[in-house]
């Protein structure tokens, strides 16, 4: 019972918004107070602060999820990959109906920051078909889209392209879908395709899929989806070797994205400029999130300025 009690009382404060929890304030010094000030401490990067205090607050609930699940991500977040699992592996097997896709995914993430592809595939998959399983045909597209990505970032455009696919035949399924809604999928899709084939050294084929997207996005009307279009033209510019328009794209983007800000270094480095690259490594270094794009930026971030930044 005490075990289920801080379960729900804990559950939102992990979800990917971090939106702030309805619940009363916490009992000082209790479990669930502990993790969530371990939790603010991991956001400000202080990642050995956060781990002491959920220690402490598996001391007082040995196998709480929560700080099972903090503790993971803070030691992702430090680049102790090999501990992080053994605390999300912990995480899972205490995680319930409601909790256990943000642990599964969790695992996934911590294999993509060493850059492990297949490995985390198995999570995502696991995701996928308990999604697939229950009919929610858009979160299931969604995990497709997840998985696609972590394998495109990893080097392989031909399994990212299989599941960028799926993704999109899998919220083909779902009826109520309406001209927005498929206009916007249909750009998440040329997006994806634009980007892939860029990987692949198909740069015409890339800006194909970019104008097709461009079109569908303005059909789809929808405004909070137009930040995402300059980050896909700079990464077709940079991945077909245009590092200033790669930049100058990417200037536009969303600044406090730590993928667009690790390819933006990139593209700043082909161009021979070291000061704004480090510039841009060093603020992926300041974004204390456990999510994909970190995943992606910040061990490539930790390698450009060396081990010990």
């Amino acid at each position: 019972m005490f075990r289920s009690i801080f379960a729900i009382l804990l559950l939102s404060t992990f979800c990917s918004a971090q939106q702030p929890s309805s619940a009363p304030p916490p009992l000082p010094g209790s479990p669930l107070d502990l993790v969530q000030q371990g939790q603010k401490l991991s956001r400000e990067g202080k990642q050995d602060d956060a781990l002491a205090l959920y220690r402490q607050a598996m001391a007082k609930v040995p196998n709480l999820y929560e700080a099972h699940l903090g503790a993971g991500m803070a030691l992702d977040l430090k680049g102790d990959y090999a501990e992080a699992r053994k605390e999300l592996k912990k995480a899972i097997n205490a995680a319930g109906p409601d909790t256990m896709a943000q642990a599964l995914r969790s695992m996934a993430y911590s294999y993509t920051f060493e850059g492990n592809a297949h490995k985390a595939a198995e999570f995502e998959k696991k995701v996928f078909d308990d999604r697939i399983a229950h009919t929610e045909w858009q979160a299931a597209a969604e995990i497709c889209n997840e998985l696609a990505r972590i394998y495109l970032e990893s080097g392989d455009p031909d399994n990212a392209y299989k599941w960028y696919k799926k993704g999109y035949e899998t919220i083909g399924r779902k009826s109520d879908l309406t001209d927005a809604e498929k206009n916007l999928w249909l750009f998440r899709w040329e997006n994806a395709q634009a980007r892939v084939a860029a990987r692949r050294g198909q740069a015409g084929e890339a800006q194909q899929h970019v104008t097709v997207a461009r079109a569908a996005l303005d059909q789809a009307n929808n405004p909070d989806q137009l930040r995402f279009y300059p980050y896909l033209t700079g990464y077709v510019a940079f991945y077909s070797g245009d590092y200033k328009t790669a930049i100058a794209e990417l200037q536009k983007a969303d600044q406090h994205d730590p993928l667009i800000l690790a390819l933006l270094g990139e593209a700043y480095e082909k161009s021979g400029d070291a000061a704004q690259a480090r510039d841009c490594y060093s603020k992926v270094l300041q974004i204390n999130v456990h999510n994909p794009v970190n995943a992606f930026a910040r061990p490539l971030a930790r390698r450009k300025l060396g081990d010990g930044a």
